[in-house]
């Protein structure tokens, strides 16, 4: 008999790295012989809680998944339908996706309804418990969150620490796995003739919507140094900003930066993103904090070195001086990173990179959801 899975999370129609995400392990599952669905957002937030243009994509809807949008996660007449539906599929596992708090109160409802058809598992995956900004309620909506779920499945050892905060239920943690849905690299000829850029130019990225804790200004600080305002190296940023474009502007204006920056700050369709990545030698992550980052995988798809900062579970992810350069979070030690990194050179890392990269596979990922699934015991009332 063949099984079925429900993954709850962001899909088509929105847009951004979880829907990416959730529609690439839609696909794992299918391919691994189960009924598949996703079950996403008609209303994922309110307009005035989304802080970029829009959550909505402008490409075609998948048409090789089953996706359900009909959660709205500020109805909870909604949450009592869709928990009802959702717990007449009978389905064998629910992946549902936490990454906020605000969530909570949606989810833990959903799942609380499921779990009374005395069958279905419920394993999350964890992408963060403590918000990278924290707002009143965080901790209760988690409490409330976590209860209906079986087991978890973290992709950094710290948000797995985190999670002990909440609950003792058992937890995995699986490397993030490698964005492999956005095709295949070109050249970077091809890329930077796309994108207009020129050929011979020493260019790093910054890639994915632009937040505070990405620490955008920080990489602005390190273009600001002499040494690398005499290497001629190039900042691409690419990625839409989620805080206000004004601040940014007037550090690129008081420290002169215009002419070492290449901005493209409207979203970046999945169709595009291979020609970013192609087009540049290393990937620079500046962040101030951190759980893990979906550029990471991303940037392992496409061979791409890699600069990040200590913190979190990034260095954990990128092996210092073999896939690419660990620094501090501050301008002057990430200036010398970038330097570092063109000294060692692209050739230097790809070796490391390739081989790393194993470790980043969907099938790990659906092989630990399974083994968490089995170890939870048949059926319990689950608590209140």
């Amino acid at each position: 008999m063949t099984k079925k899975a429900i993954i709850i999370g962001p899909a088509w129609p929105l847009r951004g790295g979880l829907a990416s995400f959730d529609e690439r392990l839609a696909r794992e599952f299918t391919a691994q012989g189960y009924q598949t669905q996703i079950y996403t957002f008609s209303l994922q937030y309110p307009g005035f809680l989304f802080p970029g243009t829009t959550q909505y994509s402008t490409e075609p809807a998948p048409a090789d998944l089953s996706i359900n949008v009909c959660i709205n996660s500020i109805n909870p007449f909604n949450w009592w339908k869709t928990g009802k539906q959702l717990q007449k599929e009978n389905a064998d596992i629910i992946i549902v996706r936490y990454w906020l708090p605000l969530m909570g109160p949606c989810l833990g409802t959903l799942l609380r309804m499921v779990k009374k058809n005395r069958f279905t598992k419920v394993i999350c995956i964890a992408d963060n418990v403590m918000p990278h900004e924290h707002r009143p309620g965080d901790s209760l909506f988690t409490r409330y969150f976590v209860k209906p779920v079986d087991a978890f499945i973290t992709m950094s050892e710290k948000v797995r620490n985190d999670l002990a905060l909440f609950t003792q239920k058992k937890a995995v943690t699986v490397v993030h796995p490698l964005y492999d849905n956005f095709g295949k690299a070109v050249t970077k000829t091809e890329a930077r003739k796309k994108l207009g850029i020129a050929e011979n130019e020493k260019m790093v990225l910054f890639f994915g919507f632009i937040r505070k804790y990405k620490g955008l200004d920080l990489l602005l600080g390190a273009m600001d140094q002499p040494a690398i305002r005499h290497s001629g190296i190039k900042l691409m940023v690419a990625g839409e900003f989620y805080e206000k474009k004004e601040d940014y502007d007037s550090i690129i204006e008081k420290k002169g930066l215009s002419g070492q920056l290449i901005m493209r700050t409207d979203f970046i369709p999945d169709s595009e993103v291979r020609y970013y990545l192609s087009a540049a030698d290393f990937v620079i992550q500046p962040y101030r904090n951190a759980t893990q980052s979906g550029v990471t995988p991303l940037a392992y798809h496409f061979e791409k070195p890699m600069l990040v900062t200590n913190v979190g579970g990034l260095p954990d992810l990128v092996p210092n001086e073999k896939v690419g350069i660990v620094t501090e979070p501050e301008p002057a030690s990430i200036a010398a990173g970038i330097l570092r990194l063109y000294e060692l050179g692209e050739d230097f890392f790809l070796p490391n990179l390739r081989e790393e990269k194993k470790k980043y596979s969907w099938q790990k990922l659906v092989a630990a959801i399974e083994e968490a699934s089995n170890d939870v015991q048949p059926y319990k009332q689950e608590e209140k």
